[in-house]
């Protein structure tokens, strides 16, 4: 496969472009770096135009397949509004945190990608992590699919859906734009974050309620929110806290996923038709 590295959000430390590149050549693939994947402008991957040219070039350019974000950080609600998604376009896109905002604007034209680790993971993880070796089935063609234990805040049952969603922070940032999902076809919701205090998680998570997201959904999956502080005054811990907003529903509520801010990132297709079983402590997650 032809893949593309670009950064459309926060600066990477190039050596793990680099070394990323490295990874993937040995597995078979061509890497092609954007012109400004390495730059520095502040705290961003260059300046927001430069980091727009880099993503459209990429969906542009007829010889790349995947489109490897390099990090996120912060810095692609920037640009989001002048992304050119050519008609057609089949290309698959890999990233996470503030790629969820990239992923919602592909999710709205029905367009696959891939919740999934970047740069670093790829060049410092071995290759028998789970991450790596799912990355490895994903990027050969092959199916995804998860049988595993469940948090004890899950609930059992079954939904068929496309996935989507992603970091927390982003998704609630991005209501009452036009690239906020309109739950209008089945959807099961995916959320996880990083470094957000409890009462902050509370009011995103409110922004959802009030938007009427939980009522629309056909499911719920809760992955890591990684040092994220509970606070004295809410009587929960973050995971209990975000299932119980899906207590007045009974669709299935898969709890302490392994995907988020953390090494056990395990990839997830977002817009692509799935089946998710929970029983008895036990979660099936297969995509078609």
């Amino acid at each position: 496969m032809n893949i593309r590295i670009v950064s459309p959000s926060g600066a990477i430390d190039p050596e793990y472009i680099d070394l990323a590149t490295q990874k993937l050549t040995s597995w078979g693939h061509r890497v092609v770096v954007g012109q400004n994947a390495k730059n520095h402008f502040g705290y961003f991957a260059g300046t927001a135009n430069e980091r727009t040219d880099d993503l459209n070039n990429a969906f542009a350019d007829e010889n790349t397949d995947i489109i490897l974000c390099s990090r996120g950080g912060y810095g692609l609600q920037q640009i989001v509004d002048k992304v050119q998604i050519p008609h057609g376009c089949n290309k698959l896109v890999l990233g996470f945190s503030d790629i969820t905002c990239l992923h919602l604007l592909l999710y709205k034209r029905n367009i696959p990608s891939l919740h999934s680790i970047m740069c670093k993971h790829i060049s410092t993880l071995p290759e028998n992590a789970e991450p790596i070796l799912q990355l490895r089935k994903i990027l050969s063609g092959e199916p995804v699919q998860y049988q595993l234990k469940t948090g004890t805040e899950s609930r059992d049952g079954i939904a068929e859906g496309k996935i989507i969603g992603g970091n927390l922070s982003v998704f609630a940032g991005l209501i009452g734009t036009p690239y906020f999902p309109d739950f209008e076809e089945n959807t099961i919701l995916f959320l996880e974050d990083l470094c957000e205090p409890q009462y902050k998680i509370d009011r995103m998570l409110h922004q959802l309620r009030l938007a009427g997201v939980f009522s629309r959904i056909k499911g719920l999956i809760v992955g890591q929110f990684s040092d994220c502080d509970t606070r004295e005054g809410f009587p929960t811990t973050i995971t209990e806290h975000v299932a119980s907003f899906t207590q007045p529903y009974s669709y299935p509520v898969w709890t302490d996923f392994p995907a988020g801010h953390v090494e056990d990132n395990r990839p997830l297709w977002f817009g692509k038709h799935c089946t998710v079983k929970i029983r008895n402590g036990i979660g099936n997650l297969k995509f078609e």
